[in-house]
């Protein structure tokens, strides 16, 4: 194993709406539209292979998510170069939160994680 640094790495944000279409509080369901930002703030080419999210109500509840590529895309990123997609979720309460992280490789072949940090599931939805 060498000791040297990571050269791989993707930096993520998102931004959150509220999916009027898919809401309906008289069935307990809230939806929100999610895009997500991937840019590769590496030195190396890398792709996006698989994801992994946590999907937590106002009560507690967690349903997790996981599979291989998003919206059907493995996208392989240069340096500097980013992705975009959106996709929703539906809770049973009108606010949760959201977390995640994608399963990533290098072009040298090491594999890494990108982060989502945690984001706010809200009718006002700003979040980090």
């Amino acid at each position: 194993m060498s000791n040297t640094p990571s050269r791989a790495a993707f930096r993520c944000q998102v931004q959150v709406e509220p999916l009027a279409e898919q809401t309906d509080p008289a069935q307990g369901q809230w939806a929100y539209r999610y895009t997500v930002t991937i840019e590769n703030c590496g030195s190396v080419p890398a792709q996006l292979v698989a994801r992994h999210w946590q999907i937590v109500d106002a009560k507690g509840l967690v349903e997790e998510v996981r599979g291989l590529a998003v919206v059907g895309h493995q996208p392989y990123l240069q340096p500097g170069q980013s992705f975009q997609y959106s996709s929703w979720a539906a809770i049973a309460t009108p606010q949760g939160s959201m977390k995640g992280r994608y399963l990533c490789v290098s072009e040298e072949a090491e594999v890494f994680y990108a982060e989502v940090p945690e984001f706010l599931l809200a009718a006002s939805g700003q979040l980090h």
